[in-house]
């Protein structure tokens, strides 16, 4: 939200927000992190225009590159502790958990029980020749919630 909560800011906003807090406040590891998110963001946005695609990212291309970032810095983190540069590992750590909040956090647990249970409802599914129309509908109402992998297993588990 903005400072004065009138209206909720978009990612690309609240990012830059953000990144002004941090830097501000002397919050070294958030305000590198942030730093290197608006980069990767602002380098999305000149490949976008260069193809005439749009002025600059929406929010699903910029949680797409935060995603990377994440996906990035665990596997640094892995190589780091693997070669015995714990240090360097924490921090990519660090820098992944501040990168981390700004994605949607995937349906866990009964709300992914929940959202399957109400999928199958409403499509009627029986078995598990189902199972396609189930996760596709499950991603269409969840976009960027669901973890493939568990919707997979909890749809199967309740169909079967």
């Amino acid at each position: 939200m903005t400072p004065d909560n009138s209206t909720p800011l978009s990612l690309r906003e609240q990012i830059e927000h953000d990144l002004a807090n941090a830097e501000s406040s002397g919050e070294d590891v958030k305000a590198a992190a942030l730093r290197l998110a608006m980069c990767a963001i602002h380098d999305r946005d000149a490949e976008a225009r260069a193809s005439d695609q749009c002025d600059g990212c929406e929010d699903t291309a910029i949680r797409d590159v935060l995603e990377i970032m994440v996906r990035q810095r665990a596997e640094s983190a892995a190589r780091y502790e693997a070669a015995g540069r714990i240090e360097t590992a924490d921090r990519e750590r660090e820098e992944m958990e501040v990168i981390a909040v700004y994605l949607p956090q995937p349906l866990a647990g009964e709300e992914l029980i929940e959202a399957v249970s109400d999928v199958i409802d409403d499509l009627e599914a029986k078995s598990l020749k189902d199972l396609g129309r189930c996760m596709s509908e499950l991603k269409t109402r969840f976009p960027d919630q669901i973890d493939t992998k568990k919707a997979g297993k909890a749809v199967k588990a309740a169909l079967g």
